[in-house]
């Protein structure tokens, strides 16, 4: 709720809601490698011929991409957002793609797919879960996951770690405060 007093980023960049993909790039591993980087960004473009792609783009990403003359027109890139304008994106977009660690699991949170432009996850539980696929840089492997969130209906009410955990941990703190008081 807070965010949307706070942002109208929204209404600043005409977004419908659902109707467009929210994507990162930024990770070292990605940036640095022109092979990757252009796998990612074809991925992205192709994607961007179907729905909109709002990229908040890190500044050396940015960088790289204008070094290399490599322009991705269809992709709408937009400077680094604060932190209520980024919650507004991810609430409204249909799906994220990101090497964002922390975006990952926030996405889940706000119950949207993520492909995940990485080899690995921390977050092994959404990928184990169906709700995040990891693609790597690989183009095939992004288009893809894409294509499968697109036409996928995933249940983001699953309780990943259990029912009722928040009680479970509550009674466990319980009982071992009580045990000090003894």
């Amino acid at each position: 709720q807070i965010s949307a007093e706070k942002s109208a980023i929204i209404q600043k960049l005409d977004l419908k809601p659902s109707n467009f993909v929210l994507a990162t790039i930024h990770r070292q591993e990605n940036t640095d490698d022109l092979k990757k980087l252009q796998a990612i960004f074809d991925a992205l473009d192709e994607i961007s011929k179907t729905v909109q792609v709002i990229l908040p783009l890190h500044p050396r990403t940015r960088n790289i991409l204008k070094r290399e003359g490599l322009d991705y027109a269809n992709i709408k890139m937009i400077d680094p957002v604060g932190y209520f304008d980024m919650l507004e994106l991810l609430k409204h977009c249909k799906m994220v793609v990101t090497d964002s660690g922390g975006l990952q699991k926030e996405a889940f949170f706000n119950k949207k797919p993520c492909v995940i432009v990485r080899e690995e996850t921390e977050w092994t539980e959404l990928v184990e879960n169906d709700f995040a696929r990891i693609a790597g840089s690989d183009k095939v492997a992004i288009l893809s996951a894409y294509a499968y969130f697109a036409a996928a209906d995933l249940n983001f009410d699953k309780a990943l770690y259990g029912d009722k955990v928040g009680k479970k941990i509550y009674d466990e703190i319980k009982e071992l405060v009580s045990g000090y008081n003894k």
